[in-house]
This record gives C-alpha cells, sequence and structure tokens, in this order.
C-alpha cells in the first residue's frame, strides 16, 4: 500500500462533517479537521478513534485559507481530497435579508469553497490526481422551500463553481463535483425549522424521513473513491425523491 490520501474537511465540527470524516477515516484516508469553532473541534477530534489532525480557521478569510492550507501542505502534506461542507443556513427571504447578512452567508457558503479549491488545485495537478466535493443543496434548484434568498443563491453559486472547476481541472485528473442533500437530520432541520415546518416537510418526502448523515458521508466517499474517477462536473441529488432532474 502506499502513502495514505489526505483529505481536507470544512466544517468538520458539525454533523455532516464528522459523518464524512468518520466515513473517510473507515477508507484509511488521513483527515484534516478544519473548522471555526475551535473548542467543538478539538473536542470531535479527541472522541474520533483515527488519523485527524485539526486546524482552526474562518473559510470566508482568504489570508486564514491561505495560511491554514500553507501549514497543512508543510506539516503534513498536500490535500488530495477536499471536501467544501462548512456552511451557514439563513432563512430570510429577500425584503429581510440585510446586506451584512447576505455579504456574510456568501462569504462563508461560497467564497471559502473559492479560496480552499483555489490553494489546493496546484498541487493535485503536480500529483495529477485530486477530489474537490462541494456541498450544495436542493435549495439550490428549489429557489429554497424552507431555505432564504441568500442561502439558495450561495448554494446555486457553488454549482456553478463545481461545473467551471470541473471543466478547469479534468484533464489534470482532477474531479470537481458536488452532493445536493435535502433534510439531513443535522441542527439546521432538527433545531431551526419547527416541529410544524418537519410535518410538512415529511409529507412532501417521497421517501417519508429524512437523511441519515451516514448516508451523506456514503456518497462522499464515494466521490473521493479513485473508481469514481471518470465522473466530474455531476451534482448528486440525495432528496428522498422529493425533486427529481
Amino acid at each position: 500500500m502506499g502513502e495514505k490520501r489526505i483529505a481536507l474537511v470544512t466544517g468538520s465540527a458539525g454533523v455532516l462533517g464528522l459523518a464524512a470524516v468518520r466515513g473517510l477515516l473507515e477508507d484509511r484516508i488521513k483527515v484534516i479537521m478544519a473548522d471555526i469553532d475551535g473548542t467543538k473541534l478539538f473536542r470531535s477530534s479527541a472522541d474520533i478513534d483515527g488519523d485527524t489532525h485539526p486546524v482552526v480557521f474562518d473559510v470566508g478569510d482568504a489570508q486564514q485559507v491561505f495560511e491554514a492550507v500553507s501549514t497543512i501542505k508543510e506539516e503534513i502534506g498536500d490535500i488530495d481530497i477536499l471536501v467544501n461542507n462548512a456552511g451557514i443556513l439563513s432563512t430570510n427571504k429577500s425584503s429581510a435579508t440585510t446586506p451584512e447578512e447576505w455579504q456574510r452567508v456568501l462569504r462563508v457558503n461560497l467564497d471559502g469553497a473559492f479560496y480552499l479549491s483555489k490553494e489546493v488545485i496546484p498541487g493535485m495537478k503536480k500529483k495529477g490526481w485530486g477530489r474537490i466535493i462541494n456541498v450544495c443543496s436542493l435549495a439550490a434548484k428549489s429557489g429554497g422551500i424552507t431555505a432564504g434568498t441568500a442561502y439558495s443563491t450561495s448554494k446555486g453559486a457553488l454549482m456553478s463553481l463545481t461545473f467551471s472547476l470541473a471543466a478547469e481541472t479534468a484533464a489534470f485528473g482532477i474531479t470537481v463535483n458536488g452532493i445536493a442533500p435535502a433534510y439531513v437530520k443535522t441542527p439546521m432541520v432538527m433545531e431551526q425549522l419547527t416541529e410544524k415546518q418537519r410535518r410538512d416537510l415529511l409529507k412532501m418526502i417521497p421517501v417519508g424521513r429524512f437523511c441519515e448523515p451516514e448516508e451523506f458521508a456514503y456518497v462522499v466517499r464515494f466521490l473521493a473513491n479513485p473508481f469514481a474517477g471518470f465522473i466530474t462536473g455531476e451534482i448528486i441529488d440525495q432528496n428522498g425523491g422529493l425533486r427529481f432532474d
């Protein structure tokens, strides 16, 4: 066996991020766990039995991204797999969305994925192999059932970034894909939505339940696998039949 692949998962202290980390560890991948919440991140890393390395930084700050990736390269190595999972939810529609909220949501959900991709692509090109996985959302395609204007827009732009980077890097052995989950069992769904909203959603979802974090993580593992190398520029819907493309 060769050296372990190195993955960077942003938003690692959250439910989806932790599920992705655990899944990648099962595939013998060394995982850099990144989050802005250092307390939760170090606690989560300590609780996981595996080859993990916590790094605290703000994905929406270009300088912090540059410094974090530079440190990772020096101390651990080039990143082979990037999972752009960090994100924040906004449920406000356009009339209630302030300029500050708009900028904050776009900065985390979109800018962070761009800054990180820009930093890791050169190393992937040198190796002739890489995986970038962007966590998008059904909101990008639906306009937002419960999500707000800024969130839906940020995820739509993230899909466009996925297509652009996929076209740019395909010839270098790099794949860039997205996952568009809807209503996974995370605090966004289980705490930030009301009980009535959850009941109404379950009536709309054909499979009749919310997505489990481990199901999301399995798609991350699939896209990160060498056998997924002929798939790029794809958005995989994971919505229980709520929307068909």
